[in-house]
């Protein structure tokens, strides 16, 4: 049994999904090791023993996996947003892949045809929305970063690769002007202070911008007008310049409450062709060219031919179903956020969309008002939350016996979850395939098409 501070020889032979190297010592006694990759032979320093397995960090790499790359970032580290950074994007890509293939047979026990992963073209500068916390440091000079990893200490970034640059040039300016004016940093910790974060967003097709700041109170409203003047001066394509209010003691970003100071409270860029509104509470992609691709094979899964009803479950503003409107006769939206079924209900009608229906409410009590109201449409699309479906939504979606199901799943291991229960219900997992909307991140997407089968609880 190793102990703590031991310094043991390792073979890295796999990758876990949260990014940390995976190696065995003589007896099978199990090491996880951030920062390291497929191939690489290190000298590691044993940091945590547990009963079944251990925590390890590099004391020293001998052997250099040739699946690494440089780590181009300064910061990665430290913020820890970005766990593969030292891996080359292909094998990151390949591993993914084998996430979502792994979550599937292993814990849904479902052995669909698996297509090759939906890469990205590029894994930089992808993000189409930011949040800065803004703190202040020693000398009381304000600065806006990123939390380090598993905790709410913001640290400096001079840049984020996975952000526009147009982003980190806006933020840069913001900061320079509450420097100048005396603007303070709010304190998690007193619950004193003024500006708490700084919120961008950016029509990636469009190019229009969004910023927002997050302050505890409006006391520095004219001040934050003459900010707005200077940045849409600085930056032509700045649309929307807001003012939130939160003056609460919470981790939760935004407030309830937000003034418009420059432009309009929304910003326009286009998804699969649809012209869509955004706000600052709206849900959407963060990675718009990816989303689009999941959206294209989600539609090409789905096998609509124009007749058909099709059922949008947590569509939020919509842009999931608006995107296949075109193809079918009928369409209905559910999400349960009031907001963003007004943006959907905008979002139709800026596109000449009339068959669409929208309703506000949880995905699982509206399944079961659909299917008691008769409805019964040829295809569900959901893209649940992390957490997934409840058995309730699922039971319902079943009973409402279409003849496809596509699924979007931001958790490969909820996602496999969820098809084994639909399995029970008498729908057959026929197709998965991973997308990779974060690249760097350990987090993987997935689409995957179900079928109706002929036995099962399909009632209606």
């Amino acid at each position: 049994m190793p102990r703590k501070n031991d310094i043991v020889s390792l073979e890295i032979t796999a990758l876990t999904n949260e990014g940390s190297g995976v190696g065995r010592l003589p007896g099978g006694m199990v090491v996880f090791v951030p920062d390291t990759a497929a191939g690489d032979v290190i000298d590691c320093r044993i940091v945590k023993v547990t009963k079944n397995y251990c925590y390890g960090i590099i004391e020293r790499l001998e052997t250099l996996s040739p699946k690494r790359c440089e780590d181009n970032c300064p910061v990665g580290r430290k913020c820890g947003g970005c766990c593969f950074r030292h891996i080359d994007y292909v094998h990151e890509a390949a591993e993914k892949e084998g996430f979502v293939r792994d979550a599937f047979e292993r814990i849904g026990g479902l052995s669909p045809e698996f297509l090759p992963i939906i890469a990205a073209d590029s894994p930089d500068r992808y993000r189409n929305k930011a949040q800065f916390p803004v703190s202040a440091d020693e000398s009381g000079e304000l600065y806006a970063g990123f939390f380090a990893k598993r905790s709410h200490r913001a640290i400096k970034a001079a840049d984020c690769l996975l952000l526009p640059e147009e982003f980190i040039k806006m933020r840069d300016s913001i900061i320079g002007f509450c420097n100048e004016t005396g603007v303070s940093a709010y304190d998690e910790q007193t619950g004193e202070g003024l500006l708490r974060h700084i919120f961008l967003r950016r029509g990636v097709h469009s190019g229009e911008i969004m910023a927002a700041l997050v302050v505890t109170s409006d006391e520095c409203k004219e001040l934050f007008t003459r900010l707005s003047e200077k940045l849409a001066a600085e930056f032509p394509a700045l649309r929307s310049f807001l003012l939130n209010i939160n003056p609460d003691r919470t981790n939760v970003i935004l407030g309830t409450k937000t003034l418009t100071l420059f432009g309009r409270e929304h910003i326009f860029d286009t998804m699969c062709g649809k012209t869509v509104s955004v706000s600052l509470h709206s849900f959407y992609q963060i990675n718009t060219v990816q989303a689009e691709r999941v959206y294209r094979q989600a539609a090409e899964f789905a096998g609509l031919t124009g007749g058909e009803t099709l059922l949008d479950l947590y569509c939020g503003a919509g842009t999931i179903g608006l995107s296949m409107a075109d193809s079918v006769k009928k369409l209905i939206g559910v999400e349960v956020i009031p907001q963003a079924i007004e943006n959907a209900k905008a979002n139709a009608a800026a596109n000449g969309i009339t068959n669409a229906e929208f309703i506000c409410g949880d995905a699982g009590k509206a399944a079961k008002i659909l299917f008691e109201r008769g409805e019964r449409p040829d295809v569900i699309i959901a893209d649940p939350a992390r957490k997934g479906c409840t058995r309730d939504t699922l039971e319902y979606m079943a009973k409402m016996a279409p003849s496809r199901i596509v699924m979007i799943s931001c958790n490969p291991a909820t996602a496999a979850r969820d098809c084994a229960i639909l399995g029970e219900l008498g729908y057959k997992t026929e197709k998965c395939r991973a997308a990779d909307f974060f690249p760097r991140t350990n987090h993987v997407e997935c689409v995957t098409l179900l079928t109706r089968g002929q036995i099962g609880v399909c009632g209606g």
